[in-house]
């Protein structure tokens, strides 16, 4: 039987999570289509941080390498999409997850058996532009110009069809999938798997002196973030209908960083806060030249110094103080 305390997290996170998907279903319907096409963007990169802060706040795996799971996926659901256009987006999907998982396993297999902390950062960092490299070179995958036209799906199950080439039908798809993935993550975090990467986190050598396989849960860890990054991706793919190398490269492998440590990696949602926050400072600056990156690294120059936390851990603060503030109200007036 779940403990008392357990079972109110859970419930609180199913209330914020049905509060954040029922506000994203109602969005376009107030927005215009830019705004629902960066809202789209916002979802993936919610699962993108997300995916990334399972290895560092909860494994204390750093990782450089993100984009390569993220550029993967996406290749792998665009060739699907233009080479075999009857395969249901589905199984497109299904197959961008395992790709994402299989270079999880070869590069992490390689990466944690040598190395760890900075120096594993710096090797997944080194195969992520290897595969940028492998993707510029490959005709397969368009080299430098990437593979466009990629269309929206077309989904058939049984008597069911789903047509997402028309309106918002694609953003709701994204919706679905994104929260379905932000579910799986959350479990994965608070449940037995999750408990035991914080043990290895605070204590490697204990845990290994415990019986505990150290490596093989990390390398579980780093296959599972890879197979989520990857969907990402592949749902990335279709929304933007065109790929390029851009996504390997290591400036996309920042993104999940800077959204953990602007929303704060101590919080489950701190990775979602953080790619909220960013979008819409992008969308702000959107036409001044420069002025995002430099609003961005002054964001985070603010965090590093003066708010390790993130902007949860600020507000987390504000709100226990509150609250201390007023038992000491009712104390003095008692």
């Amino acid at each position: 039987m779940m403990p008392a305390e357990a079972r109110a997290a859970r419930n609180r996170f199913l209330a914020t999570l049905l509060c954040v998907v029922v506000a994203g279903a109602i969005f376009p319907s107030v927005a215009n289509r830019g705004l629902v096409f960066i809202a789209g963007l916002l979802w993936i990169n919610v699962v993108f941080g997300l995916a990334f802060n399972l290895l560092f706040a909860t494994g204390g795996i750093l990782s450089f390498g993100q984009a390569m799971f993220y550029a993967v996926g996406a290749y792998a659901a665009s060739v699907l999409s233009l080479r075999l256009p009857e395969l249901p987006f589905l199984w497109a999907l299904l197959v961008s997850g395992l790709a994402g998982a299989g270079l999880a396993v070869v590069a992490g297999t390689v990466a944690l058996r040598r190395s760890e902390g900075v120096y594993f950062a710096v090797l997944t960092l080194a195969f992520g532009e290897l595969l940028h490299i492998v993707i510029t070179k490959s005709t397969l995958l368009g080299r430098n110009d990437g593979l466009n036209g990629i269309r929206r799906p077309v989904i058939d199950i049984g008597m069911l069809h789903l047509d997402f080439s028309a309106g918002d039908a694609f953003y709701y798809f994204i919706l679905v999938v994104c929260a379905f993935l932000v579910g799986v993550l959350w479990m994965v975090t608070h449940g037995a798997f999750g408990r035991a990467l914080l043990a290895i986190r605070q204590e490697a050598q204990r845990a290994e002196f415990l019986g505990m396989p150290v490596q093989r849960y990390r390398l579980i860890a780093f296959a599972i973030s890879g197979a989520i990054t990857a969907v990402a991706g592949a749902l990335a793919a279709p929304w933007l209908q065109i790929v390029t190398p851009d996504l390997a490269r290591w400036s996309n492998s920042t993104n999940p960083i800077l959204f953990t440590l602007l929303g704060g990696s101590g919080f489950f949602w701190g990775p979602a806060a953080g790619a909220a926050i960013l979008s819409v400072v992008f969308y702000t600056t959107r036409t001044l030249a420069g002025i995002a990156d430099l609003a961005t690294g002054g964001m985070l120059l603010v965090v590093v110094l003066s708010l390790p936390g993130g902007v949860l851990g600020l507000l987390n603060a504000v709100r226990q103080r509150a609250t201390r503030r007023h038992s000491g109200t009712e104390a003095a007036d008692g």
